[in-house]
């Protein structure tokens, strides 16, 4: 450790919550920001735009040839 850290007041643990239900980091490009300024706003998106994605990404079934 450096000795310009100071962590005499840190709290064990305060974070440990969120990391144990797992944390997964997007990077948005500041060119976006304007339209995806929190975390909210990116996942209610991704909610809206899933389903579209799910159906394009499905491999189209394989029809038995006679």
């Amino acid at each position: 450790m450096r000795p310009e850290y100071d962590f005499s007041t840190a709290k064990r643990g305060v974070t440990a919550a969120r990391y144990a239900e797992g944390a997964n980091i997007a990077v948005i490009d500041p060119e976006v920001l304007d339209v995806f300024p929190d975390s909210a706003t990116v996942n209610r998106t991704l909610r809206a735009l899933a389903p579209v994605f799910r159906t394009q990404l499905r491999p189209a079934a394989k029809r038995k040839s006679a």
